[in-house]
Formats: structure tokens, C-alpha cells, sequence
């Protein structure tokens, strides 16, 4: 059951000239929806789902008791679904909405997901199935506390992103960008003309035997690759790099071999999946963020900290990439995008799901301010910038539950999902007030798509509607797909013309 697009923007602001999206409804409905549009465009999602810790008192309805989602896992689970542990339930919950997120992801994209201890077991197998097992990227661990949580004795510091690629293969990651290094880490303690660096270990994981070989250092000392670990070069890689003076053996010329990374020559540095809280920041950083954005009269528990997401955003989107959150929260991501475009100047947009009424009052209103500015004198913060528009998910489904379509539905919404399912570009439809009939949709690679439907009466795919094609010999396309409630012409005729008649799906006792 496909939900309605969004219905227009209304006309403010933050609707100009932009791709930004916020989009209030059921992310299920919403990820629907958007497939005709942007199915396999998407370059980055980021999520942060419910974490299924049992706790009711969330923001998010953390024990999926919401109405919605009940409703849904009723009608695709069945009445069973009510024995199920809660685990189960929230599977059911993540199952269709990975599925959709799949398919919106472009082959070169990647997905990152927050979850912690709860359901991080479970989430992994589920990616697996979802995204496959090969297209695991990584699992970064957050330190999401500054301090230990003095209420119990072993308290958790942490929470999980897990990472995963459309195609590994064809994945994409950047370099953080330079901005986002540590200088002060480079020193220069032997004078080195190529400026301040920082050693690394020379050494690689297995065994290769043309990385197995004894090395001396200036001093005298002899090392071998430590055990089940070979040299990180071969050896007339390492012969040059020590012939450059690129290699390290500690102040006194003896210690184990290590290699210089120069803060010259780094573009950027490589992540690794140890996200500190000094660099990524925590949840008191995260809480004090949306109180200094929105302030006490907008509550919101459980926000992430901007730098998390940005940091995510800068390894995963391109400069002009496009960001999906279905989970949106208070808007971080949104936030994340605009401040990375800052910083380098890039011209990513973003995609905001959210499903509960605080959408428009938290979610929106964060990334408007964000946008403007915000704060009084001294502590005044300047706007990034940048608009976006507001939509909420339609209120009918384009067809209901035996399969028929909606005559409520809207007839523009009905042409682009007619659009996407025959493989028409967006770009080369056209509306119902074209030149050559009502019910063209447009033509592609030689074939015309047709819908010839009227809400509330049968339509006829006969000779009368072709004579009402205003196609001119050099627009006439060599094929036509017309759907319709009814066809007169014979499956003779409908051959040599080089017709496909496909009957509208649609209960007829109601006409």
C-alpha cells in the first residue's frame, strides 16, 4: 500500500530555491512515497531508531506501543504478532523500513545506524540479511559519557553505529576533512625539513612473505614482524621510505620501526571506529546544543550531538550528496549537513523523516533557527543559511486493501507513481494540460505512457481516444502503454499498432 507524496509546501521562507525536506508522517508511509523520486539517489542515511530498551517515558516511543506501529504489525503480522517479545516487535518494525531504505540508497552509498546494547546483536543480523554480509563496513563505538554512571558499578560509556554499504565494491568514504585534525599531535623532534609529523605502526595484519624480513634500525637493533603480523611495505618500498628519512626508531635510533605521517602532505585523515567524546562530543554536549537552540519551552530527552552526525555526514556524502534521516528527532542531521557545508563549502542536502507531532514544533523549528540564527547579544549565533520545505504525508493511501485504487487520491499523485512503476523519467512527464491529450503522461526511448482515467466513471481505451492524440508525425512514438478501465480494440490491432492496453485497477462496482 503506497502512501500519498506530500502535498505542495506552503509558501514561506524555507521553501526556495532548495531540495531540503522535512516530511511529518509514518516513516513507512513516507520512505514509500519517496521512491518514485529517489529511489538509489541517496548518499548517505543516517539513522537513529528507537532503542527498544523498554522504557516508555522515551520521547520516542521506545517500547513500539505507538498506535501506528501496532496497526501496522497487526495487519502485516497478523494477530500472533501479540505473543511476540517485544524484540520480535521491534524487528518486525525495523524489517520493511531497512527494505525501503535499501532501495532508496545509491549503489555507491552507505547506512549508518545508532543503536546500543538492547538491540545491537539483532540489528546486525538483520543488516546482514537486508544489505548482505559482505557490505559490512564497520561498527564504531561511541563514547557517548564523560564520566561513569555512578548508579551502578559497571555502567555503560557507549553506544554502536553500524555501517554498511549498498556495494562494497563501489562504496564511497571520505577522508575526514583537514579541519577535523589534531595539529597540535604533529611535532618535528629530529629537525625533519617536511615539517611537524606523528609515527604509526609499520606493520600489517597476516602474513605475506614478501613483507617478512628482518629489519635493523640506525642503532644496531634487529626486529621481525611481531607474530601473526607481517611489515607494512615490502622491503624496496621500506629501503626507499628509510632512504627518504621517512622511517621512526625512537629518539635513540633502537626502538621498533615506525612510519611518519607528515601534516604537510594529509588531505585528511582516515577514521578509524573509536569516536572519542572530545572529538565527536556526548549527550551533556548534545542536551546543551538543542537548549541553546530551541530553549526550555521545546524539550527534547534525547538528541545527538551535532559533531556525531557531521562527522558521519563528512565521511559518507559527497560535497553535493544527498542525507536521509527517517528517524529525525530534533533535527541533527539536518544541522550536521548545513554546518559540513560550511566548513567546505559543499552543497549537500538533506531528507527529514518524522513521525510524531513535534515535527513541525522541534524538529523543523531547530533546523529554521539553525538556518537564521539564533541567541541574543554576545552569545548570538550566526545562520548557516539554506531553506527547505515542510511536508506531511498524505492522509489517503494510493490504493487500499484489496489492491484498488483510491479514487481520493490525487491525479498528479497517481500520474508519478504511474510514472515510476512503467520506468518514466520524472523529467519527461508531463502534465495534464499538455498539447496532444489529458491523459498523456509523457514518452521515453520511443514509447508513450498513457493514463486515461476519470475518478468517478470507466474510461475506453477505442478508436475515439486515439483520434484524440494530437501526436504529429514527428512526436508520434513508435509504441504505446495506455491504462484504462475497458478496451474495445482487437488484440489484432492493438499488435500492429504497437499498443499495450493495461487495465486500471480499481473496484468498478463503485463507478
Amino acid at each position: 500500500m503506497l502512501g500519498n507524496y506530500p502535498p505542495p509546501p506552503p509558501q514561506n521562507s524555507h521553501t526556495k530555491s532548495t531540495e531540503n525536506r522535512i516530511i511529518n508522517g509514518d516513516n513507512l508511509e513516507a520512505l514509500k512515497a519517496l521512491l518514485p523520486e529517489f529511489e538509489g539517489r541517496i548518499d548517505c542515511i543516517y539513522i537513529d531508531p528507537p532503542y527498544n530498551t523498554g522504557n516508555e517515558n522515551w520521547v520516542y516511543n521506545d517500547a513500539v506501543n505507538d498506535p501506528r506501529i501496532l496497526r501496522w504489525l497487526n495487519k502485516v503480522v497478523g494477530k500472533e504478532g501479540e505473543d511476540f517479545s517485544r524484540h520480535d516487535k521491534w524487528l518486525c518494525m525495523m524489517y520493511p523500513r531497512l527494505k525501503l531504505l535499501h532501495r532508496l540508497l545509491a549503489d555507491e552509498g552507505s547506512v549508518f545506524v545508532s543503536i546500543d546494547d538492547s538491540e545491537a546483536h539483532h540489528l546486525r543480523l538483520l543488516l546482514d540479511e537486508i544489505f548482505g554480509a559482505k557490505n559490512f563496513i564497520a561498527t564504531v563505538v561511541w563514547q557517548r559519557r564523560t564520566s561513569p554512571d555512578a548508579r551502578v558499578n559497571l555502567g555503560a560509556a557507549h553506544d554502536y553505529i553500524l555501517a554498511y554499504a549498498k556495494d562494497i565494491n563501489r562504496c564511497r568514504l571520505n577522508r575526514l576533512d583537514t579541519s577535523s585534525i589534531n595539529a597540535e599531535a604533529f611535532k618535528n623532534p629530529d629537525n625533519d625539513p617536511r615539517g611537524p609529523w606523528v609515527s604509526t605502526d609499520f606493520t600489517a595484519q597476516g602474513y605475506r612473505p614478501n613483507q617478512m624480513y628482518t629489519i635493523v634500525t640506525p642503532g644496531g637493533a634487529s626486529y621481525e614482524p611481531p607474530p601473526k603480523r607481517c611489515w607494512g611495505r615490502v622491503e624496496p618500498e621500506y629501503q626507499r621510505l628509510l632512504s627518504e628519512g621517512r622511517m621512526w626508531f625512537g629518539n635513540d635510533g633502537n626502538a621498533r620501526p615506525r612510519i611518519k605521517t607528515y601534516l604537510s602532505e594529509t588531505e585528511g585523515k582516515r577514521a578509524w571506529t573509536w569516536w572519542a567524546n572530545d572529538e565527536v562530543g556526548h549527550n551533556q554536549e548534545s542536551k546543551k546544543e538543542i537548549f541553546a537552540i530551541l530553549g526550555e519551552e521545546r524539550h527534547f530527552d534525547t538528541p545527538k550531538p551535532e559533531r556525531l552526525i557531521r562527522r558521519i555526514v563528512q565521511i559518507a556524502a559527497p560535497r553535493n550528496g544527498l542525507v536521509l534521516d527517517s528517524y529525525a528527532g530534533s533535527g541533527t542531521t539536518a544541522h550536521a549537513v548545513l554546518e559540513a557545508n560550511r566548513l567546505d563549502n559543499g552543497n549537500r542536502r538533506f531528507i527529514l523523516v518524522e513521525m510524531m507531532d513535534y515535527a513541525e514544533s522541534i524538529t523543523a523549528e531547530r533546523v529554521r533557527r539553525v538556518m537564521d540564527g539564533y541567541g541574543e547579544g554576545d552569545k548570538r549565533v550566526p545562520g548557516l543559511g539554506g531553506g527547505f520545505a515542510f511536508y506531511a504525508v498524505g492522509q489517503h493511501a494510493l490504493f487500499d486493501d484489496d489492491g484498488h485504487l483510491n479514487p481520493a487520491v490525487d491525479m498528479d499523485t497517481m500520474r508519478r507513481y504511474l510514472a515510476y512503476t512503467e520506468g518514466l523519467p520524472a523529467e519527461a512527464m508531463v502534465g495534464c494540460d499538455n498539447s496532444i491529450n489529458a491523459a498523456y503522461v509523457g514518452s521515453h526511448d520511443g514509447r508513450a505512457l498513457l493514463f486515461h482515467y476519470q475518478p468517478h466513471a470507466g474510461t475506453t481505451l477505442d478508436y475515439d481516444f486515439l483520434a484524440g492524440l494530437n501526436f504529429d508525425a514527428a512526436t508520434r512514438p513508435e509504441r504505446l502503454v495506455v491504462y484504462a478501465d475497458y478496451c474495445t480494440l482487437g488484440e489484432d490491432f492493438l499488435a500492429r499498432a504497437r499498443i499495450v492496453f493495461k487495465k486500471i485497477p480499481r473496484d468498478l462496482t463503485r463507478l
